[in-house]
Order: structure tokens, then C-alpha cells, then sequence
């Protein structure tokens, strides 16, 4: 296949596999690698046609060739890592992703997938020791504040969880799950008035954000703000809860009067 036939082919195979149309483009691929048997991007490419087609074997055969072409392929690292993570094979992409960056030390992706890897297997150590490596090598990576913040919230250290939290919302400031989770720390470290503020800048950047009205409700009550308390509880009631949670929050609004 002459040069200028590969390219209109290879257009043909990516514009398939655009339209998601990952059958006919695993085809074009395939016919493609008889003539360019030597191309590590083009077998990643049929892998990943596989693994969206839910045939994990193959996904991991063509894979595993093209790391066998090129072995410092970060994108194939993770796309093989992804296909063990869906067979909860959670070892073996730890393995694999380890391998990846003591060949590729710089790559920040790699380093990153395999954090939220020892999340999903709970080595919140080793978690933490890959996205604080994330961040010395990117320190605007405010994804791996993210993932640090949640790790640090679920050990319980509420001021390292703020700390990475409050990271992320210098970058990101119209999310109102950012403003949440963020309000969640706080009210777990007994900063009620900074939960409280957090939680506000929540339903200003969504007023239809249902769980932001309700934790307003939850933490004015506790403060014994009973007339804040019951406005933000009414304005929940306005959205499309479940019968059983709309009975038990009206039942808290009788017992304020």
C-alpha cells in the first residue's frame, strides 16, 4: 500500500473509530497493520477498538504488541491498566504501571493512573506517595489535589483533605461538587461557618443543586439558626426527592414550630 493509500485508509479507520463505530474500525486497523506490521500506535489503536467492543483478551494481545514495538508507549501502559482494572485485576495494573515508570520516571499520567489504582485497592500510602509525586512533577495538577483531598477525607485528615481541597479551588471555581466535598471537610473538621460558606458558593454556582439545600438545612439547625434552617429545608422539599425523604424532612420542619 502505497503512502498516500495508507493515509486515506488510516483517515478512514479514525473517523470509524470517532463515530464509535469501533466494529468497522478494528477492520480498517487490522487491514491496515498487514502493510505496517512495525507501528506501535496502530496496534494500541485495534486494542483499544477491542476493548471497547468489551473483548478483553484481544484488547490485551494487540496491546501487549505494540508494547513489544515500543516499550516506552505511556498511553498503552494505561490502556492495558484499564482493561485489568474492569477484570478487578488490581495487581496486575499496579504491576504493569510500576514497570511503566521506572522506564518512563517523567510521565505524569502513569504515575497518576497508578494512584487511583492503590485508591481502588485501598493503599492510601502508597496512593498518597504517587499523587504527592504527581504534583512535584506537575504542581498544577489540581486532579491529583482532588484524588489527594478525597484520600486524606477518608483517613480522616480533614485539614490535609481541606488543604488539597481548597488547591483544586484555585483553578476551579463554578463546580458545585468542588464546593461541596469542600464544605464536607470543613464540617467534619468543626468549621461549621466555613462549611456553611462553601456550601452557599454551591448552590450559587447550581441553585438546582438538591444536596447543597439540604446540608444548609442540616448545619443551620444544628447551629440553631432555626429560620435559616427552615428556608433552605423548604427549598429542598421544592425539588424531586423520594416520598420517604420528603415525609421525614417536613416532619423535621414541624418539629421547629
Amino acid at each position: 500500500m502505497d503512502e498516500k493509500k495508507y493515509e486515506e485508509v488510516l483517515k478512514k479507520a479514525m473517523q470509524l473509530f470517532k463515530m464509535r463505530d469501533f466494529e468497522g474500525a478494528v477492520e480498517v486497523f487490522l487491514e491496515l497493520s498487514q502493510s505496517d506490521g512495525k507501528n506501535a500506535h496502530l496496534f494500541n489503536n485495534i486494542g483499544l477498538c477491542y476493548a471497547h467492543l468489551g473483548q478483553n483478551d484481544k484488547a490485551e494481545e494487540f496491546y501487549k504488541k505494540a508494547l513489544f514495538l515500543d516499550d516506552r508507549l505511556a498511553e498503552t501502559y494505561i490502556n492495558i491498566a484499564d482493561v485489568y482494572y474492569k477484570e478487578n485485576r488490581l495487581w496486575d495494573a499496579i504491576e504493569i504501571l510500576q514497570g511503566a515508570i521506572a522506564l518512563i520516571p517523567d510521565n505524569v499520567a502513569l504515575r497518576h493512573y497508578l494512584g487511583r489504582i492503590y485508591i481502588e485497592d485501598k493503599r492510601y500510602d502508597d496512593a498518597i506517595d504517587a499523587l504527592d509525586s504527581v504534583l512535584e512533577l506537575a504542581p498544577k495538577n489540581y486532579d491529583a489535589n482532588w484524588d489527594l483531598g478525597m484520600v486524606y477525607y477518608e483517613l480522616g485528615d480533614y485539614n490535609s483533605a481541606i488543604a488539597n481541597f481548597e488547591e483544586v479551588l484555585k483553578y476551579i471555581e463554578d463546580n458545585e461538587l468542588i464546593f461541596y466535598q469542600t464544605a464536607l471537610a470543613y464540617e467534619a473538621n468543626d468549621e461549621i461557618d466555613k462549611a456553611i460558606s462553601n456550601l452557599l458558593k454551591s448552590i450559587s454556582v447550581n441553585d438546582k443543586f438538591p444536596l447543597g439545600y439540604k446540608r444548609l438545612g442540616m448545619l443551620f439547625a444544628a447551629r440553631g439558626d432555626i429560620e435559616d434552617a427552615k428556608e433552605y429545608y423548604g427549598e429542598y422539599l421544592n425539588f424531586d426527592i423520594p416520598t420517604e425523604e420528603k415525609e421525614k424532612i417536613q416532619k423535621i420542619l414541624e418539629r421547629f414550630n
